[in-house]
Formats: structure tokens, C-alpha cells, sequence
């Protein structure tokens, strides 16, 4: 924020959470607020897991992104619901591959646009843009991502735990289908979700207090994040726990599941 700015002066409204802040608090982050560090130990108090989740869900955000640019060739990428920046931006891993990847990052919390336009710097040879926009309005989304991304190439479509903020199964499919038919043949969907599979009992009593808090959260069966596939030709291992999607190896074996899942898929030609 500006040296002179205040909370109001951005819009904020600071006496109510925002999953990006409670996500902040997570990951160790400071760009949070009171309400969202209250409703961040609410969860975690219920699910102490939360915060494993929320580390494995930014290193799946680093393997998908790292493929995509270094073995799928692609250089253009729409973040939706980009959180707060942190280690490993999606640009930062994208342009590490290959300097000239565009990046268009989405969210509606005036903090994180603050936040972004200051902390995350494109490179010479590539872009970053930074729209103040919501998931639920998909078609203002494309028309303004356009100025930055060609919609005639492939793009990657980042899509990590934001459909959890759209409680309606209908709405979150409609906003899904509209966001990947206006992606080209070639594009990629890299999305991730909440889900009750792994701790039923802690993750519904963790979605209970999100949304006691004014903070909801749907959390959804793998079968429905598999169904946001569709159409798509999914890579290998499929849709799986954020923690085993083309992990690191390890001395120790696989990594233990958490839950959420993810999956990338493919748009055919």
C-alpha cells in the first residue's frame, strides 16, 4: 500500500475474511488482517492440516506451471484467484522456463492487486497484467485478459482453489465451461479444489467454521473435480492429492495425501 493509503482508501473492507488473507496467514504470510488470522486459527484449531494443504497446493502450482512452460511449450497464463504473492509466483516459475511467458493474474481483493502490481515484476522480454475482476464474471475476464494474452494460442488456465468460492455446482460447471471454450485447441486447465475425501470428519468441520466465519468454502467430492475435466484429456497421474501430482522424489516414499486435489488437462486441437 501507498505511504499515505489506508485500508478504506484501497476499498478494503477489513472487518470481514477474505480467503486470499486467510490463505496468507497459512503460508507464514504478514498481508493479512485481524478478522483473517481469527478465522485462520478457527480452521486450524478443527483441521491443523490446513496449513500442509496450503504448502502443497503452492508446489503443485510450481510442477504444473514448470511442464507447461518447459515441456508442453506454453508461454501464456491465466491465473484466477492469484492469492497473495509469495515464493514461486506463477510468472516467476513461468519465466525462469522461458523469459517471454505473458501472465495475467485475477482477483477481487483490492490488497492483492496492491500487492501484485508492486511485487510482481515481468521480465524484459514478457508481461504481467492485473485485472480487479471476479470468477463469476468469466466473460469480462477473457475480454480484458485479451489485451495482454492471444486467445489464438495455447494458455495455460490456473484455476487453484477458487471454484471452492462458488458454493453453486451449476454455477462453478457454468463459469468452468465458459472459461475453457474461449481457450484455443492446445490450452491447458490446471485446477485444484478442496475436498472432505482424505479427513471427512476434520475437513467438514473446518468447511462448517469457514462459513460460520463469513468465509465459505465448498468442498467437493474428487468425482465432481474430475467432472470440471470433462472434454479434456488429462495427464498423468490424473486427478489426485495436490501432495502426488508428479512429485519430487523422495527417500521416503510418496507424500502423505491431503485434501485437496487437482488435476491438468488438455483441450484437444
Amino acid at each position: 500500500m501507498g505511504e499515505n493509503s489506508s485500508p478504506a482508501d484501497l476499498g478494503l473492507d477489513t472487518g470481514v475474511p477474505h480467503s486470499a488473507r486467510v490463505w496468507n496467514y497459512w503460508l507464514g504470510g504478514k498481508d493479512n488482517y485481524p478478522v483473517d488470522r481469527q478465522v485462520g486459527e478457527q480452521v486450524r484449531a478443527v483441521y491443523p492440516e490446513i496449513v500442509e494443504v496450503a504448502r502443497h497446493s503452492r508446489a503443485f502450482l510450481g510442477r504444473a506451471v514448470r511442464h507447461l512452460a518447459g515441456e508442453e511449450g506454453v508461454t501464456q497464463f491465466l491465473d484466477i484467484g492469484t492469492g497473495l504473492p509469495t515464493v514461486d509466483n506463477t510468472h516467476e516459475v513461468a519465466q525462469r522456463v522461458d523469459p517471454s511467458c505473458r501472465i495475467v493474474y485475477v482477483d477481487n481483493d483490492p490488497l492483492v492487486l496492491v500487492h501484485a502490481r508492486a511485487l510482481l515484476k515481468s521480465t524484459p522480454e514478457g508481461a504481467c497484467d492485473y485485472l480487479d475482476a471476479d470468477v463469476r464474471d468469466p466473460a469480462g475476464i477473457i475480454e480484458r485478459a485479451s489485451a495482454t494474452l492471444d486467445f489464438d494460442r495455447p494458455i495455460g488456465l490456473m484455476m487453484l482453489g477458487i471454484l471452492g468460492n462458488v458454493e453453486d455446482d451449476d454455477e462453478a460447471r457454468a463459469i468452468r465451461d465458459h472459461l475453457v471454450g474461449a481457450l484455443p485447441g492446445g490450452s491447458f486447465l490446471v485446477l485444484e479444489d478442496g475436498t472432505a475425501a482424505v479427513n471427512p470428519e476434520a475437513a467438514a468441520k473446518a468447511e462448517r467454521t469457514r462459513a460460520e466465519a463469513g468465509d465459505p468454502y465448498k468442498l467437493r467430492t474428487p468425482e465432481q473435480i474430475a467432472g470440471f475435466f470433462d472434454g479434456l484429456e488429462l495427464l498423468e497421474p490424473g486427478v489426485v492429492s495436490v501432495s502426488r501430482w508428479r512429485p519430487e522424489a523422495m527417500p521416503w516414499g510418496e507424500p502423505p495425501m491431503v485434501t485437496a486435489f487437482c488435476g491438468v488437462g488438455r483441450k484437444p486441437a
